[in-house]
């Protein structure tokens, strides 16, 4: 597969109007220089649509489109749980965590830890972010980013690699999150709508004269065992997806951490100009939720009928991007390349913000101006690009399923890192020293289960294992909360005015997307 001509046009007016809509949203009034609040939170000026689009934005990238995909192929629709049940996710965080964040006026995850329960957490954990982020999270998105490109266009994959890093740095360098969520909604729409044009052109191909609507007809009828959302027992990918475990379950773990307590995601909602303004943010990013299934997995669940022969099932979604004519090989790869691009830097951004507000500010410059935090964060952000780009290829060069690098090294610390802002958020007798107890415990009883030995743990399911290491991390930092109280002045978080009250608006965009989600797994049970 090359890019024609009309093709390589098409990608090269993305990256042209992306860069320059980025310089144009980056511009400073007359006199008027960046601080740190306008840099690493937009001015607290998004709107809806912008923190909406920017949330998916940040989440979907090339591991998330051609993993699931690939998932979608080899298990079916039942990955989908991944999307659908962070829609609800997304309600909940919205309505619970939000008000007190936004009350609070926190601008990064490690500073709401600092002021919950003390400065050793906030350094211990935003040691671990930077690290986690960087060389899993940043080398795995340009990496698989960099896969892709050479896969449809050829090009050596140290360049595409390389590439990729320095144009996601660089159109995001001089304006901060400001460029990157008001590009957002480009990005969005160019994914949305490069996905639904593979959908569409696949289920055609299925359906022939009988269109999209036969298509899907067909596929149910012919694929019956990829229509199934909830796994039984006895399915061979039952522990990837554990049965009721995907909506009862682990998943929640997983979920209210990604989307609830990690700087990456939330940072955008913390830059919105009201906590209404918020809200819709996350109720409009929970509607595009709904709707990622039908541009990611459904092209894979495809493949299963025009493509039967795949080596391995991450083929899936460049295999039917093969079927594109010309002109849209050209759409649907830009769209590729603005998820690549999206995620990058909305990754080197929130890398910038927590060193420099979380440690270089904290630690080193106390006396820093914003003019000078605001610089350390571009240098910040430079580095972080630039060693994810040197060590991507020697740490998941050598692993068949970069996605699985990320899952390993992530599910370790999600119990513990959920337990802890569960309790900070809604237990007031929550300590320090039981929070740091429960993040240590999560991830000695993650590596026990996984690497202990014993045959009855590690055979549990990863999301099992989740819900349970859990559990037994959440009971240690209770009995240690209790055991070594804190004073009443170490909790700096204010909860006096604080409401979880929802406008009206809020509560039936609620409704209707839990209604979907009812009527989408009963239908497909």
């Amino acid at each position: 597969m090359r890019l024609s001509a009309i093709d390589l046009a098409m990608v090269i007016a993305y990256a042209v109007c992306i860069f320059a809509l980025a310089q144009y949203v980056s511009r400073e009034k007359a006199g008027h220089r960046k601080d740190t609040t306008d840099y690493f939170l937009a001015s607290r000026a998004l709107p809806w649509w912008a923190i909406g689009a920017s949330l998916i934005a940040a989440n979907i990238s090339a591991e998330q489109i051609v993993g699931m995909a690939g998932s979608g192929y080899a298990i079916g629709l039942a990955i989908a749980s991944y999307e659908w049940m962070a829609a609800l996710t997304l309600l909940i965080v919205g309505k619970f965590f939000l008000p007190i964040f936004l009350h609070n006026g926190i601008y990064t995850m490690p500073q709401f830890l600092e002021q919950r329960f003390g400065t050793t957490i906030r350094a211990v954990m935003a040691i671990f972010w930077l690290i986690l982020y960087v060389f899993v999270n940043l080398t795995s998105i340009i990496w698989l980013g960099s896969i892709a490109v050479t896969q449809v266009t050829g090009l050596d994959q140290d360049i595409a690699l390389a590439g990729l890093g320095l144009f996601a740095l660089l159109y995001q360098i001089r304006g901060g999150l400001k460029a990157v969520a008001l590009t957002d909604i480009v990005q969005v729409t160019l994914l949305v709508l490069g996905g639904l044009v593979i959908a569409f052109l696949t289920l055609g191909k299925i359906g022939g004269s009988g269109g999209v609507a036969a298509g899907m007809a067909e596929l149910v009828r012919r694929a019956p065992d990829h229509f199934h959302m909830i796994l039984s027992p006895d399915d061979p990918h039952y522990k990837d997806l554990p049965g009721l475990s995907v909506i009862i379950g682990g998943m929640w773990i997983a979920n209210l951490s990604y989307w609830g307590c990690n700087q990456y995601i939330i940072q955008r909602a913390l830059a919105a100009k009201s906590l209404p303004e918020a809200q819709r943010g996350m109720i409009f990013a929970g509607f595009l939720k709904l709707i990622m299934p039908v541009i990611i997995v459904l092209p894979g669940i495809a493949a299963v009928l025009l493509a039967p022969d795949l080596a391995k099932p991450d083929e899936a979604y460049p295999t039917m991007m093969r079927l594109l004519p010309t002109g849209l090989l050209g759409l649907v790869f830009a769209a590729l390349v603005a998820a690549i691009i999206a995620s990058t830097a909305s990754k080197i951004n929130s890398i910038a913000t927590i060193f420099t507000l979380d440690i270089y500010a904290k630690w080193f410059g106390r006396e820093a101006n914003e003019a000078r935090l605001v610089t350390v964060g571009r240098i910040a952000a430079s580095v972080a690009i630039v060693i994810a780009i040197a060590t991507a290829r020697p740490l998941l060069g050598s692993l068949d399923q970069a996605f699985q690098y990320i899952q390993e090294f992530s599910g370790f610390v999600t119990p513990g890192i959920t337990v802890i802002f569960l309790l900070g958020l809604f237990w007031p007798r929550a300590t320090e020293a039981g929070a740091l107890t429960g993040a240590v415990a999560s991830v000695l009883l993650s590596l026990l289960f996984r690497f202990g030995g014993i045959a009855a743990l590690s055979s549990i399911p990863f999301m099992n294992r989740m819900l349970i290491v859990f559990a037994l991390s959440l009971l240690l930092a209770i009995a240690v909360s209790l055991a070594r109280p804190a004073g009443a002045a170490d909790n700096r978080i204010s909860m006096e005015g604080v409401s979880f009250r929802t406008t009206a608006g809020f509560n039936a965009a609620a409704a209707i997307i839990m209604v979907v989600l009812v009527a989408l797994y009963w239908t497909w049970w």
